[in-house]
């Protein structure tokens, strides 16, 4: 492939956990990486098999009998054999490596010369090659259902650096302001609705909430997982009260008012808290007469269970008549709209019920009435990072 190191495109795999320790018995793996190259690698403490290495093509194979300690009796060095196929004929080659040491001798001896020469890492094995075993090492545990104890949601209590958390000096994350709501609200919001496991999702949290970081948007659909995730990071921290929690509900088809409370209970039983700072209905149903959905939100308000709230996919206009409804019966209105906004200019909906406020009309309508944006895929979901649009990319087809 012409590079130095490969990190696979995909990993699947299988494997047994003992019933008592929940270690590993037997694990296999299947890697496949750019230019039809695939792999299988198996390991065990279960089991008793080989520790060779076999690559195989269309003209022959390679055998590694002994790649991990070649040379650990003193007596024999490496062997590589070589079965090639011409015509045929099959013939066989060996080539012995001689060293008086083992290979973890030499592992230690250039460690050792990067270490003297000031570096940080030595060639052979560079932090990005060493990331990529790693990144699918935990792909290969994903696949077989190993998460270790200390890696569960409720026992992952410690952080990254293992201190309590600290918002650091000069950072330069920005804030605004919603109505109704007496903390500042980041503006980078984090999503919640991304993260696998809980050493990654505590991971990047920790790193956000100490970068200024302080609003987390969850939500229904997102899965359960995902919020209790956040639910631990909350407790475990101590810090639900210097973060904003958006919550949100009422996706179609459960969008109508009876759904809101109901959803936002279990939401809370997930997050571990007892309010939201912010509510969205994550999408409209214009066949509900829109005071119905503000009369529903404003006993949440009263109840103490949500500070201030809004809609995400609303038409301004439907916006618009909620808080005519709210002002002529003395109500909280929506303070927030959660449309689409970047520079790349939606097209087509990503997922169906999704509007934009690309418009100009829509955006003067929202600063004249002072209701904040939180605009998701900001970022055009990655379309300026990927480089020019490509038009078989059904992602960049979309926007």
């Amino acid at each position: 492939m012409g590079k130095t190191f490969a990190d696979p495109v995909a990993v699947t795999g299988t494997g047994a956990l003992h019933p008592e320790t929940g270690v590993d018995a037997w694990a296999i793996g299947t890697l496949k990486f750019e230019s039809d190259i695939v792999a299988a690698i198996a390991t065990g403490v279960g089991v008793d098999q080989e520790s060779g290495v076999r690559v195989f093509g269309s003209a022959g194979s390679i055998l590694v009998p002994d790649p991990y300690v070649c040379n650990r009796d003193g007596r024999s060095g490496g062997k590589i054999i070589i079965n090639t196929r011409k015509g045929g004929a099959k013939e066989t080659s060996e080539i012995l490596v001689e060293s008086p040491v083992t290979s973890y001798a030499h592992e230690a001896d250039v460690a050792g010369r990067a270490i003297m020469a000031g570096r940080q890492q030595a060639e052979p094995m560079t932090w990005d090659d060493t990331l990529g075993n790693i990144r699918t090492q935990d792909q290969w545990r994903k696949a077989i259902g190993l998460v270790y104890e200390a890696e569960k949601p409720e026992k992952y209590t410690h952080t990254v650096w293992r201190r309590p958390l600290k918002v650091r000096t000069g950072n330069d994350m920005a804030y605004g302001k919603i109505a109704h709501l007496d903390k500042r609200v980041a503006r980078l919001v984090m999503g919640c609705d991304n993260q696998d496991t809980m050493v990654h999702a505590a991971t990047v949290y920790d790193e956000y909430f100490e970068r200024g970081g302080n609003t987390f948007d969850t939500a229904i659909v997102y899965g359960r997982a995902k919020s209790e995730m956040l639910g631990h990071w909350m407790k475990n921290r101590q810090i639900r009260d210097k973060v904003v929690v958006i919550a949100k509900g009422a996706h179609t088809p459960l969008c109508r008012p009876e759904y809101i409370e109901p959803q936002l209970n279990e939401q809370f039983s997930w997050l571990q808290t007892d309010h939201a700072d912010l509510y969205m209905m994550h999408r409209d149903n214009p066949e509900v007469p829109v005071g119905e959905f503000v009369d529903a939100l404003n006993k949440l308000v009263h109840a103490g269970r949500i500070r201030t709230f809004g809609g995400s996919n609303w038409a301004v206009q439907r916006v618009a008549e909620a808080n005519a409804y709210a002002k002529k019966n003395k109500l909280q209105g929506f303070a927030v709209l959660s449309n689409n906004l970047s520079l790349a200019e939606m097209i087509a909906p990503v997922w169906d019920g999704c509007l934009h406020v690309h418009d100009a009309a829509s955006r003067k309508w929202l600063a004249d009435n002072d209701v904040a944006l939180l605009a998701w895929s900001s970022q055009a979901r990655g379309f300026f990072v990927r480089g020019r649009a490509h038009p078989d990319n059904k992602q960049d087809a979309e926007l």
